[in-house]
């Protein structure tokens, strides 16, 4: 009988986005690629005014799928200049941002945006929503975006990140846990859907 001979572990590799300028080298810091399946590569980066169109549909397409979105289905109305003109602006801000995850194909699948603090008292803090379609949950995607955006907030000086969750949205809670937020305290009758009163949980963590 021949020995059985232990396979090495393949490396997996990052796939550079295409740069806007030809040659240009790659930001390691600010777009990280991910393997998930042998064939499916997903590209966690930040958002650009040129995904204004994909990201609407995105945005509404979760919002559709969702039972806990701030937002019902079909009761956002921006249209996809004003979510440009939106993410032009956001560019010129340094405390706020978007990140998206990206399929090879170039299909957005998922976000987290990040509100930072508009005054000098609260600069150092950032709220934060995220939105991943249906059959991508559960990929290890709102992992991978969490830990993208607490590389960059420690970049920009941001020590405190914050957000809410319906408290009955149970997989939304554990992924929060997951990556060390903490629950600080809810938020009685904080949202009203299908005519029933929710209670938030409001979640944080220190950086």
């Amino acid at each position: 009988m021949r020995p059985h001979r232990r396979r090495a572990p393949r490396r997996l590799t990052a796939r550079p986005a295409e740069s806007e300028h030809p040659g240009a080298e790659i930001n390691p810091s600010s777009e990280i690629a991910t393997k998930f399946t042998k064939t499916a590569f997903m590209l966690i980066r930040e958002i650009r005014p040129e995904d204004a169109e994909n990201f609407v549909c995105l945005i509404k397409q979760v919002e559709t799928q969702a039972n806990f979105m701030l937002m019902e289905s079909g009761e956002r109305k921006t249209s996809i200049e004003q979510q440009r003109q939106q993410l032009e602006r956001m560019e010129q801000q340094s405390h706020s941002t978007i990140f998206v995850a990206e399929q090879e194909e170039g299909k957005l699948v998922g976000y987290l945006v990040v509100i930072g603090g508009s005054v000098k008292r609260t600069k150092h803090s950032a709220y934060l929503v995220i939105g991943i379609l249906e059959e991508y949950r559960g990929r290890g995607i709102g992992t991978k975006l969490f830990q993208r955006v607490e590389d960059w907030a420690i970049n920009h000086n941001i020590s405190r990140l914050e957000l809410t969750v319906v408290t009955q949205n149970e997989a939304g809670v554990a992924l929060y846990k997951k990556t060390g937020f903490e629950i600080e305290g809810m938020k009685r009758h904080s949202l009203v859907i299908d005519g029933a009163f929710f209670n938030e949980y409001l979640m944080s963590k220190l950086l």
